[in-house]
């Protein structure tokens, strides 16, 4: 008997659902929310009711009720550590991503959403290659301060996927190869994957800034900027992610409108973009050293992908590492799906959340 399964994966300015039978798409929508829309939510929980209501009227538009699914799979949220793969969404993980996260994160909604349509049915819910999925090796844990330790938060679902392609492409397995994978959406991430593991990422605050997130800022002028008595806390966590990178120097977080500009000669936008790759032209140097120079290919991934202009840059700078591959865009929604499959066909076993 076929399957239908709904992946939800909720970003910080659109939801992407998609509904499969089996392994074929049956339809998939991008949600969009406005700046305007989000910023009437004081916490990203807050969204909760309105991105769910927002999906559940898309798959009923589209013909489908929840209760002609077998299971739905959300992007698994910032969690404590947790193994690749698939987890079971239970109370325990409900009321860690909704009362006491690890950082806020539009994936937390992920697990929240999947298990509020999927529960009254009497559905099983899952998440899929986590966020939080740690894979680190012990010495990139270290920071430069025992109270901060380094963790391993990433994009590691579209990451983990988009090299599993190329190394198909290669003719070989995932675990045979070494990748770095820049990850460039709405927030920037990097992975070395070494054999089939993520020994290292950079996560979205500690390398390239993006459309939203200010990334690496020099630490005493940040600490300058909290103790100046013009910021709450919450104020400075909205300038790092949400308003930082793109948007805090274009007013936009459209990459699109700031290349338009560009191209229409405004220099300071040319500036603001040429600045991003050349960021991530850095991480993606320091990954390859993570790999001791041994990479078989470089991925770039995400939504900005889609932009040569963006991509041609930073392949001048690091295709001296490996060779580059652009994997434009995002097959998260796939790989939630086909996961879940593997699942209720038997073919690999949930794991069970506990703390």
């Amino acid at each position: 008997m076929s399957k239908k399964i709904l992946a939800l994966n909720p970003g910080s300015t659109s939801t992407k659902i998609a509904v499969y039978e089996d392994k074929k798409e049956l339809f998939s929508v991008n949600i969009e929310h406005s700046t305007e829309e989000i910023e009437k939510y004081e916490n990203i929980s807050d969204q909760f009711e309105m991105r769910k209501d927002a999906i559940v009227k898309t798959i009923n538009d589209n013909g489908i009720q929840a209760a002609d699914l077998s299971a739905v799979v959300g992007r698994g949220g910032i969690l404590p550590p947790v193994k690749s793969g698939a987890y079971a969404v239970n109370e325990t993980m409900i009321d860690r991503l909704k009362n006491n996260p690890v950082a806020p994160h539009a994936s937390n909604l992920g697990a929240l959403i999947a298990y509020a349509i999927a529960t009254p049915e009497g559905l099983p819910s899952f998440i899929y290659d986590s966020v939080a999925v740690d894979e680190m090796e012990e010495v990139a844990r270290l920071s430069g301060l025992p109270q901060i330790p380094r963790i391993s938060t990433s994009h590691a679902l579209n990451s983990r996927a988009m090299a599993f392609k190329v190394a198909e492409k290669y003719g070989k397995s995932y675990g045979e190869m070494n990748f770095v994978v820049a990850h460039l959406g709405g927030g920037i991430s990097l992975g070395a994957h070494k054999k089939g593991r993520m020994v290292d990422i950079i996560a979205d605050d500690e390398g390239p800034f993006s459309p939203e997130r200010a990334g690496r800022v020099p630490c005493k002028k940040l600490v300058d900027l909290c103790f100046s008595g013009e910021y709450e806390k919450k104020d400075v966590q909205k300038l790092l992610r949400g308003k930082g990178g793109i948007t805090a120097y274009c007013n936009t977080n459209d990459v699109r409108d700031v290349i338009a500009k560009a191209e229409a000669g405004d220099d300071f936008a040319k500036h603001v973009w040429e600045a991003m790759a050349y960021q991530i032209s850095k991480g993606i140097g320091e990954m390859a050293v993570v790999l001791d120079g041994e990479v078989d290919a470089i991925v770039i991934t995400g939504g900005i992908a889609y932009s040569e202009l963006i991509t041609g840059y930073i392949a001048k700078k690091v295709g001296f590492i490996a060779p580059v591959e652009v994997m434009a865009g995002e097959s998260e929604l796939e790989s939630l799906a086909y996961g879940t499959l593997r699942v209720l066909n038997g073919e690999e076993e949930a794991r069970e959340y506990c703390e």
